[in-house]
């Protein structure tokens, strides 16, 4: 299993990375994960395509008006190949959307995305934790 979370646009704030890097960092003990920038709008004509570089991953994008899970049902996502997608500050490249696997919302409320990126990395390494029975989750 490989678990990739990208984000749209750069991570600005150190601490809010530092902290999403640490959870990814600890992930990696269970997965095979990876977390980075990309621009859909850069990198030749057609710019990073989700679908061209990853086809066989199922696609989880973040969208405020995305479905809902608390973590036990996230953890259960965790059988295949992963891609997690952070928009920017503008949201998702609109033809995304409408291609994802899954659109999920972490919460109602509004937050910054590195924010969100961490919360996101950290629900990665609770799900990857509870499934090897580590003691993390508790």
């Amino acid at each position: 299993m490989k678990i990739f979370l990208y984000y749209i646009g750069k991570a600005r704030d150190k601490h809010a990375n530092a902290m999403a890097e640490e959870y990814i960092k600890r992930s990696t003990r269970f997965a095979a994960c990876e977390m980075r920038e990309i621009r859909p709008d850069k990198g030749g004509a057609k710019g990073f395509d989700l679908w061209e570089k990853h086809p066989g991953a199922y696609k989880v994008l973040l969208d405020p008006a995305g479905r809902t899970m608390d973590s036990a049902r996230f953890a259960r996502l965790f059988e295949r190949d992963l891609l997690f997608l952070i928009g920017g500050a503008d949201g998702l490249p609109a033809e995304w959307r409408g291609r994802a696997d899954l659109l999920l919302s972490l919460t109602p409320m509004t937050m910054p995305h590195e924010l969100a990126r961490v919360a996101l990395a950290e629900q990665i390494y609770r799900a990857l934790a509870t499934l090897r029975g580590h003691p993390y989750p508790r």
